[in-house]
């Protein structure tokens, strides 16, 4: 078995297996030495734990970062991203600029969000200034779904607290945390249904900063017509877009799984939208992403051994603005139609080329910068934009590379001089006219 890449898997996935199958890769158990191991976010949290952890040798990777719920917990999200945007004001970085009612111009890609029960003043603070809104309840850990309720009174949060056996808001007690958000109550529909987008991005290293989107990603639609109506509130077939709970709705189709392409996506808003706004669009969407792992990046445990193949949930308001909801670091393998088994095979496909190079043992010393031609269906998260009147962010062939955003030191020196603001929306240069070319910092 020398030269032969020996895997384990504590997932049993058949897009999984048969992909370590088709390198001629040798299955182990976890037990005997192994170079390749795809496991439960529940199991590297014991291959990493202080206790129970150990030593993984330099042919040895693993598909997750050890502190990855920085990211994929709904809480830590959140508290990273005002953390980053806090760090970016007082550096006067141009990307924490703010319009005049305080709101950030660049940076406003969460809705607003406070976590339960530590918040709770602050909620209510924020919740009698519109008591007509609607709000979201998660809980942090879980997902697809579980747990999630609506709510538009105040006394709704009182009775789940009752509900939970908690006494007070004021302390922290054992009870589950609970993330509280402005729920989006203008998503963009699609024959009248509500929809968001997953969408695959693999980060390679953190420090430097290396990731790349996938462009098969899909949007996942709501079996029943949308309505802000509060009568509906409790209605999750018309709100939730997870599977995990649409295909139980009656009119679930089992065929193509109430899913659509982004390809598809992208050519019913050029139709209806014009190229140019949806082109915005998903410059924004490619900007979020970045965005939020460098929100990430300075706590994140940059372990050599780890790389990690993240599932965002982005929705789009009727205002074709896209938002941050959430991302998974276990995105669902489970195959709901045949398109989507074909999808997520060539996910892992993808995911392995630029993870374990040519298919070999691995090395977790090699610098972790694939060659173009190995990238497949990755979508590349560019790092150029176009500043000047009219101008917008450039999307090139190439993956987001901190190293080279970072070597570009004389451009931002001059940028810097010049005051000009970064971001997706173009054309906020106070530049006299001219096209800059800068890079995402």
């Amino acid at each position: 078995m020398a030269g032969k890449v020996k895997w384990v898997t504590d997932i049993e996935k058949s897009v999984l297996i048969n992909n370590f199958e088709k390198r001629g890769w040798v299955q182990v158990t976890e037990n005997e030495d192994w170079n390749f191991y795809w496991m439960s976010v529940q199991t590297i949290r014991n291959v990493f734990s202080v206790e129970a952890g150990y030593r993984l040798s330099d042919d040895q990777i693993v598909n997750h970062f050890p502190n990855h719920y920085e990211l994929t917990r709904k809480d830590l999200m959140v508290k990273n991203i005002k953390r980053y945007r806090k760090e970016l004001e007082k550096e006067g970085s141009p990307l924490a600029e703010k319009d005049e009612n305080g709101k950030y111009l660049y940076l406003d890609f969460v809705p607003v969000t406070y976590m339960l029960p530590a918040d709770y003043n602050l909620f209510v603070e924020e919740f009698r200034k519109s008591p007509s809104s609607t709000w979201i309840m998660k809980p942090c850990g879980k997902a697809q779904g579980k747990g999630i309720f609506l709510i538009n009174k105040l006394s709704q949060i009182k009775k789940w607290s009752r509900d939970s056996k908690t006494s007070s808001f004021v302390t922290q007690s054992t009870k589950e945390a609970y993330v509280i958000s402005l729920y989006i109550n203008n998503p963009l529909l699609i024959g009248g249904r509500k929809f968001d987008l997953r969408l695959y991005v693999l980060v390679s290293t953190y420090r430097p900063l290396r990731c790349y989107m996938y462009k098969l990603g899909f949007c996942r639609f709501c079996t029943v017509k949308y309505t802000p109506s509060t009568s509906e509130l409790d209605n999750m077939f018309v709100h939730l877009t997870n599977v995990a709970i649409q295909k139980h709705g009656e009119d679930y189709n089992h065929i193509h799984g109430g899913k659509w392409t982004v390809n598809n996506l992208r050519l019913y808003l050029e139709s209806t939208r014009g190229k140019e706004v949806t082109g915005k669009l998903f410059d924004e969407i490619h900007w979020i992403i970045v965005q939020s792992l460098k929100a990430v990046a300075p706590v994140m445990n940059n372990d050599k051994h780890c790389f990690e193949c993240y599932g965002y949930d982005i929705i789009i308001d009727d205002k074709l603005k896209p938002w941050l909801i959430e991302v998974n670091a276990s995105p669902s393998l489970t195959s709901s139609t045949a398109n989507d088994r074909i999808l997520k095979y060539n996910l892992i496909n993808d995911t392995l080329n630029i993870a374990v190079p040519n298919g070999e043992i691995p090395d977790c010393k090699w610098n972790k910068s694939p060659p173009k031609e190995v990238l497949g269906n990755y979508e590349i998260l560019s790092c150029t934009f176009l500043h000047g009147p009219g101008a917008r962010m450039l999307m090139e062939r190439g993956s987001y590379d901190e190293e080279l955003a970072q070597g570009d030191g004389a451009d931002r020196e001059l940028r810097s001089r010049q005051g000009q603001s970064l971001g997706p929306r173009g054309g906020r240069s106070r530049d006299s006219g001219r096209t800059i070319l800068t890079t995402w910092k």
